[in-house]
C-alpha cells in the first residue's frame, strides 16, 4: 500500500521523456508546414525545424541540470538560492503568466477549428468552456496522473499522423523538394525562429525534475523525448511539402488536415479521415494544455503554499477562458498566439542560461 502510494507521487524518467513531445506536440501541428514554408525556399524548412529542435534539446539539457543539482527541491526554492527569492517570484509568475495566456488562446483555437469542422451551430464559448472544463478535471486529480495521460496518448497520435503521412506517400512529387538549399541565410533564421516557437514547452524539466527519484540516464531520455517531437514535425513538414509543394503549403492555413483530407483507404472503411485527425488532434491538444496548466498551478502552489490547488483552479479558470476569448476573430488570436510564442522563446532560454551558469558558479549545496 505504501508504494504504491508513493508511486503516485514520483515520476520515472520514462514519463518524462513522455512528457516533453506531449507539452511540444500541439497547435503547430496543423499550422508549422505553412508558418515554416513562408520562409523558405522548397523543401528547405527542415533545415530550420532540425536546428530549432537541437536548440531545444541543447536547452532541455541544461534545464535538466540545473534541477539535477538541486534534487527534491521545487524551483522556486533552488531559483531563490541563484537569484534571490523575490527575483525568483518574479520569475515563476512570469512563467505562469505565459502558461496562462498559451491555455487561454490554445483553447480559443480548438474551440474555433470544432466550429469550423464539427460544430458549426455551436457557440465558440460553450466549445472552450467544455474542453476547459475537461483540462480542468484532468488537473485537478492526480499530477502524475496527468503524465501516464500523456503516455496513454502519445502513441496514438504519432500512429495516426505517420499513418496520414504513409498514405500519402503516392501523392509526393521529388520535383517539389528541388532545389535543395536555395534558402538565404535570413530564410534559414526566421525559420528556426517559427519553428523554436513550436517547441514551447523544452524547459520543463525545471520544474518537474524534483519528482523524478531515480535520475539514471535522465539526460538520454531528456534528449530522445525532445527528438522525437523533432523527427515528428520533420516529418509532417516535408510529406505536406512533397504532397503539395512550397507555394500551396505557404497558403494553407490548416495543412496537415488538408493532408488527412486526402487520405483513400480501400473499401472506403473511413470516408472522412480529417475527422479522426482532427479528434486525435485535440487528445495532443490536451496533453499540451493539461501540462501547461498543471505548470503554472504547481509554480502559483509553491509559492503561496496555504492555497489548496483546487482554489488556484477556481480562480485561474475564468481568467483563461476570458483570455481566450478576448481576440475578436483567429487573425488576432493567431498574431496575439505569435507574440506570445516569440516572448517565451526569448523568456525561457535566457532564464535556463542564467540559471545554469549561476549554478556553475554557486555549486549545489543550498547551504553554501
Amino acid at each position: 500500500m505504501n508504494q504504491n502510494k508513493h508511486s503516485e507521487k514520483t515520476l520515472s524518467g520514462r514519463e518524462l521523456l513522455f512528457a516533453y513531445p506531449s507539452i511540444i506536440i500541439g497547435v503547430s501541428v496543423l499550422t508549422l508546414p505553412s508558418d515554416v514554408a513562408k520562409v523558405t525556399s522548397y523543401s528547405d524548412g527542415w533545415v530550420s525545424l532540425l536546428a530549432a529542435g537541437i536548440i531545444a534539446t541543447f536547452l532541455a539539457v541544461l534545464a535538466l541540470r540545473v534541477a539535477l543539482h538541486y534534487p527534491n527541491q521545487h524551483f522556486i526554492d533552488y531559483a531563490s538560492h541563484l537569484v534571490t527569492r523575490p527575483l525568483a517570484i518574479l520569475i515563476s509568475l512570469s512563467f505562469v503568466i505565459i502558461a496562462i495566456v498559451i491555455c487561454g488562446f490554445v483553447i480559443r483555437s480548438v474551440a474555433y477549428i470544432a466550429q469550423l469542422f464539427l460544430f458549426d451551430r455551436t457557440p465558440l464559448a460553450v466549445l472552450a468552456l467544455a474542453f476547459l472544463l475537461v483540462v480542468i478535471y484532468a488537473v485537478s486529480g492526480s499530477r502524475v496522473g496527468i503524465f501516464r495521460l500523456n503516455m496513454l496518448f502519445l502513441p496514438i497520435i504519432l500512429f495516426v499522423f505517420l499513418f496520414v503521412g504513409l498514405f500519402n506517400i503516392s501523392w509526393l512529387d521529388h520535383r517539389n523538394y528541388l532545389p535543395l538549399l536555395t534558402t538565404n541565410v535570413t530564410g534559414y533564421f526566421k525559420g528556426i525562429l517559427v519553428s523554436s516557437s513550436a517547441f514551447t514547452g523544452a524547459g520543463i524539466a525545471l520544474f518537474y525534475t524534483f519528482l523524478v527519484k531515480q535520475n539514471k540516464s535522465l539526460t538520454k531520455q531528456v534528449t530522445i523525448g525532445v527528438s522525437i517531437a523533432t523527427i515528428f514535425y520533420i516529418f509532417i513538414f516535408l510529406v505536406t511539402i512533397g504532397v503539395f509543394s512550397n507555394i500551396v503549403t505557404s497558403n494553407l492555413m490548416f495543412p496537415t488536415l488538408e493532408l488527412a483530407k486526402r487520405v483513400e483507404l480501400p473499401g472506403s472503411i473511413f470516408e472522412r479521415i480529417d475527422a479522426l485527425v482532427y479528434t486525435i488532434w485535440i487528445m495532443a491538444i490536451f496533453n499540451t494544455v493539461s501540462l501547461f496548466l498543471d505548470l503554472s498551478v504547481l509554480l502559483l502552489t509553491s509559492i503561496f503554499k496555504k492555497v489548496k490547488k483546487q482554489m488556484m483552479l477556481f480562480v485561474m479558470s475564468p481568467i483563461i477562458l476570458i483570455i481566450g476569448l478576448f481576440p475578436r476573430d483567429i487573425e488576432q488570436v493567431n498574431k496575439l498566439m505569435d507574440l506570445t510564442m516569440y516572448t517565451t522563446v526569448i523568456f525561457t532560454p535566457s532564464v535556463i542560461i542564467i540559471l545554469y551558469i549561476l549554478t556553475k558558479i554557486k555549486g549545489a549545496n543550498l547551504n553554501d
